[in-house]
């Protein structure tokens, strides 16, 4: 890996939460839990945990290399050094231990030479040599597919719609009006990039006037307005995984936004959004359901029918004495397991249900069955008694 300008401002052992003389198998091992806790399977609902898994994952691939963490471990000892723009050295030596050596060059040409650029910089000035302009990877694509119960358990196969930025289709990208052609910016000779003084350093930054292509619009095309890039409704297929969980998100690599400059295209990431459903519930793998009995068929025991997800009907036994709250298993007619094979359970809960209203007849049945109830096992647990 290219050392890159930003390595001056981050510090990635402090992303990874090591020391900066930590040892490559203490760092994979903070990468490893961090990386864990803020995936987004982990935490679907949490941008800010998405945007730490990146950042992770950008500080791993750093300094979790051997060799592009010595490049990044001398960089950054390079910018604390204090060594003076203009060729003003490095304290210690001119050399400062820098493998190579730079004899008293400015950091500016240093960093440019790291970097791919070349020729000497001055303040103000364009580089002399071609655009920089490097293939930069579009962006990705966020939407959201509502889906039943059932689909998300079966997996679908369905087309979205979504609206991606790509290449104009009258300049072909360009930004210039049919018959005329970019030209070369003057203000930076066409290498894409301005050199300024910034305090003790010289660094390279993209040119202002040309947004860093190297090249301007002089008679912009009328459908783009000049940027070369229009909005495009489009339709994708995507197929969801059996299984999905609600708040789930699927990639579909390589169909969101088009790369700049030959770069690769974005992905489409699709939310995954799960109607809740009338009999069933959803507990990872396992499917619910709440099984409503009387007061006989819980005390006495019974046969019930129950329905599965998948459409059919399962006869499960109740043992005489089922108490209110007891779950009951049905193997294997949960949901598809999403990291595995096979599928969850069906996990059957009892509710014993109380009549709000008895008959006469009920009344006098409950009222007998009453007078038989021993409660002196529930008032020896409450430490109370019954009166004489």
């Amino acid at each position: 890996m290219a050392p890159q300008r930003e390595w001056l401002e981050k510090d990635y052992y402090a992303t990874l939460g090591v020391s900066k003389d930590a040892t490559a198998t203490e760092i994979k091992k903070a990468y490893r839990r961090l990386a864990r806790e803020n995936h987004p399977d982990a935490r679907p609902d949490d941008s800010r945990a998405e945007a730490r898994f990146k950042e992770i994952g950008e500080a791993y691939a750093v300094v979790g290399d051997a060799e592009t963490r010595k490049e990044y471990d001398e960089l950054r000892r390079l910018g604390a050094s204090g060594f003076r723009g203009m060729g003003g050295g490095f304290p210690g030596g001119a050399d400062a231990g820098f493998p190579g050596g730079f004899g008293g060059a400015d950091l500016g040409d240093i960093l440019g030479q790291m970097f791919g650029g070349g020729g000497a910089p001055g303040a103000g000035r364009g580089r002399a040599g071609t655009s920089r302009s490097r293939p930069r990877r579009g962006a990705d694509v966020e939407t959201d597919l509502h889906l039943t119960f059932e689909d998300a358990l079966e997996g679908i196969s369905t087309t979205i719609n979504i609206t991606t930025e790509g290449p104009c289709a009258t300049c072909h990208g360009s930004g210039a009006a049919p018959g005329s052609s970019r030209v070369t910016c003057s203000a930076c000779s066409g290498s894409g990039e301005v050199v300024v003084d910034q305090g003790m350093f010289s660094f390279a930054q993209p040119c202002g006037r040309c947004g860093g292509a190297g090249t301007i619009v002089e008679t912009p095309c009328r459908t783009c307005s000049g940027t070369g890039r229009t909005l495009t409704p489009r339709r994708i297929q995507v197929r969801i995984p059996a299984g999905v969980r609600d708040g789930a998100t699927v990639r579909v690599a390589g169909r969101g936004q088009a790369g700049r400059d030959g770069g690769p295209a974005g992905d489409v990431l699709v939310r995954v959004r799960v109607a809740e459903h009338p009999v069933f519930g959803r507990r990872g793998d396992d499917v619910t359901l709440e099984l409503p009995l009387t007061f006989a068929e819980a005390a006495l025991g019974t046969t019930v029918t129950v329905p599965t997800p998948g459409g059919e009907t399962r006869r499960i036994r109740i043992p005489a004495g089922t108490q209110p709250g007891k779950v009951l298993r049905v193997r294997g007619q949960g949901a598809p397991r999403t990291r595995g094979t096979g599928s969850g359970d069906l996990l059957v809960t009892v509710r014993v249900s109380i009549p709000e209203r008895l008959d006469a007849e009920q009344e006098r049945l409950v009222r007998e069955l009453a007078a038989l109830d021993d409660t002196t096992a529930r008032d020896a647990a409450l430490g109370v008694g019954t009166e004489a």
